[in-house]
């Protein structure tokens, strides 16, 4: 399993590196596609990283024209980020490579086969208290002092 893990990691690491983003701008692509206009704190929760990496990952794509901070409509302390167009199309674009890759990577099972190891993974993965829609690269990010948080 680890070197299955290390494996798919590096390959995604690889596919979305011409896109300009790593696996974990994905997944907060992903979460403001799901919730957009969530303060930079209420997306640092689900996706289990330190505030200071969210500031970091939303200065990221913001400089590309992929997310924008604005004023948060309840909380005059806090920003709220929106997915902006060329966000959502880059996001659309990684998914398609993505979807091509685990499909590629799974075309030795049969379709039932497939559906089974997807399952069985997601029921291992939460027993070990991993949530299966946090990338693993997220988690990696955050620093070592910071204790788990509870994902999405």
């Amino acid at each position: 399993m680890t070197r299955l893990g290390v494996h798919v990691q590096e390959q995604l690491t690889d596919l979305l590196a011409p896109l300009g983003i790593q696996p974990r701008h994905f997944g907060l692509l992903t979460l403001l596609k799901g919730h957009d206009g969530l303060s930079q704190h209420q997306l640092a929760d689900p996706l289990a990283v330190h505030r200071n990496v969210m500031v970091g990952l939303v200065d990221d794509l913001e400089a590309r024209g992929l997310v924008e901070r604005r004023r948060h409509p309840t909380d005059r302390r806090a920003h709220a980020v929106h997915l902006l167009p060329a966000g959502r199309e880059l996001h659309a674009e990684a998914e398609t490579l993505i979807t091509e890759f685990e499909a590629k990577l799974l075309g030795c099972l049969s379709p039932q086969e497939a559906a089974t190891f997807v399952a069985l993974q997601r029921r291992v993965s939460e027993h070990a208290g991993l949530h299966h829609d946090v990338h693993p690269g997220l988690r990696s990010s955050r620093p070592a002092t910071q204790s788990a948080v509870s994902s999405v």
